[in-house]
């Protein structure tokens, strides 16, 4: 008697684990996969026009976001350099910005770059004054100017308007346009060597004023 008692709860049990595992799995469904906000050819609004989230500031220049949405750098009172670069990194991709320089206007879009402090190793898409090469790359602590545009497109630039700048990176190729115009074109395995953050320069010496909105980036 005692041995088929057991013999039953023993039957009980294993019934029991069998239909606890049977709806366990019936309703058990794969987890949904993580949405990647960075997958190459996804566009990603990297400045949200609400605040600095996702990017960091470097230096003592200001940097902040105006009652109409649109990111301002100044020069502060140490006139010196200053950078605000994406958190993240990019290695190809296919960058639009516009820009106003409401004043000198002397500033630059970084790619491929690192930063310890104000110091900057990378590579920058120029944003200058009218006759001083926008669009052009330079290479800072390194080589210096690599390209430059022809002379004829110097004007292509509006001084105190909106422009709207692409920069296109793709392995060692880098094509810059400005205002809808080709300005450079550039090979360089160096460039293709590497991958960084985006970062928006204000120059040193003063004086310097320069609005930024629809900061959009597509990985390629």
């Amino acid at each position: 008697m005692i041995t088929n008692l057991k013999q039953t709860k023993n039957l009980l049990a294993a019934c029991a684990v069998a239909a606890f595992t049977l709806c366990g799995l019936s309703a058990w469904q794969p987890a949904p996969a993580h949405h990647d906000e960075t997958a190459k050819g996804k566009k990603i609004r990297l400045f949200n026009g609400k605040n600095l989230d996702g990017w960091e500031i470097h230096g003592t220049e200001k940097w902040y976001v105006d009652h109409d949405g649109t990111l301002v750098c100044e020069s502060g009172p140490d006139k010196e350099y200053g950078y605000l670069a994406t958190k993240q990194t990019f290695k190809d991709f296919d960058l639009s910005v516009e820009f106003k320089q409401e004043a000198n206007g002397n500033s630059g879009v970084f790619f491929h770059s690192s930063l310890k402090g104000t110091i900057i190793s990378g590579w920058q898409a120029e944003v200058a004054p009218p006759g001083q090469h926008s669009g052009g790359i330079y290479e800072s602590y390194g080589r210096g100017w690599l390209i430059i545009p022809d002379s004829a497109k110097e004007s292509v630039l509006k001084m105190g308007e909106w422009n709207k700048m692409r920069v296109k990176v793709v392995g060692n190729d880098v094509t810059t346009w400005l205002n809808g115009v080709q300005m450079i074109h550039l090979t360089d395995e160096k460039i293709g060597s590497r991958s960084g953050q985006i970062a928006l320069q204000i120059h040193s010496g003063g004086g310097i004023r320069v609005r930024w909105k629809n900061i959009v980036l597509k990985e390629l």
